[in-house]
């Protein structure tokens, strides 16, 4: 079939429709990956131990740093639209710069973290921060009494049988999936960050116009996406944790 049976305009929807479609299976492969992932999450902690880890207080400027791109990302692609190009480009300049600020915020939070003694594969025991604060150990469910260094099943009321020996071989699988988890969503926005770029690039070129913008569209739809993402994953590892 040639190009020939087809008018300038159809080829133009035919084009606009098939990269809806690629930006919508790259979505659904993002979604998939991220359910196996929580749902692993889920499973491991259904035995043995379990940290349950407050999350860094930077998360939650990160938070507010995408929401915040998510909104300018829109309004520059409300403008492409309607034809008003040069908001185009500031708009789009503002939501790199916030998602730049959520990558940043995200290594603080890692930091936070690692100064209280979750690492990204380390030991239950390895948590220097305050018990009932910072974390807390449960065994299936159950949370763990701290009692002058030694910590106790709550059915063990007497304290006759410390678990600290059984907990020092323990491996921290909460702080690794959060890491996982974290990590796997950065490397996601970092390439939405260069794709941010690419799309300021075509802007300052006057590239975008209301007749042809999909590809404005389509990264505008992966950062709303990767915004939304997020949300759930913060709420997961608030509640679920």
């Amino acid at each position: 079939m040639t190009t020939g049976t087809f008018t300038p305009e159809e080829l133009h929807e035919r084009f606009i429709r098939t990269r809806k479609a690629i930006t919508s299976l790259i979505l659904f492969a993002i979604v998939m990956f991220f359910a196996g992932l929580t749902s692993a999450y889920v499973v491991s902690m259904s035995g043995g131990y379990w940290v349950d880890i407050a999350m860094p207080q930077a998360f939650w400027i990160s938070t507010v740093a995408i929401v915040i791109s998510s909104v300018l990302a829109q309004l520059a692609l409300w403008s492409a639209a309607k034809g008003r190009n040069s908001a185009v480009m500031p708009l789009l300049l503002g939501t790199l710069l916030l998602g730049a600020v959520f990558m940043w915020s995200q290594f603080q939070g890692w930091k936070e973290l690692v100064a209280k003694g979750d690492f990204p594969v380390g030991k239950v025991l390895d948590n220097k921060g305050v018990y009932g604060t910072d974390y807390t150990i449960q065994y299936q469910g159950a949370t763990l009494v701290l009692q002058e260094g030694y910590f106790y099943h709550p059915n063990d009321v007497e304290y006759s049988h410390p678990l600290n020996a059984e907990l020092g071989e323990q491996k921290n699988t909460s702080s690794s999936f959060f890491y996982a988890l974290t990590g796997a969503h950065l490397g996601h926005l970092a390439f939405g960050l260069l794709s941010l770029i690419v799309m300021i690039f075509m802007a300052k070129q006057g590239r975008y116009s209301p007749e042809d913008h999909v590809g404005l569209w389509s990264g505008v739809i992966y950062w709303h996406f990767l915004g939304g993402l997020w949300l759930y994953l913060l709420l997961f590892l608030v509640f679920v944790h």
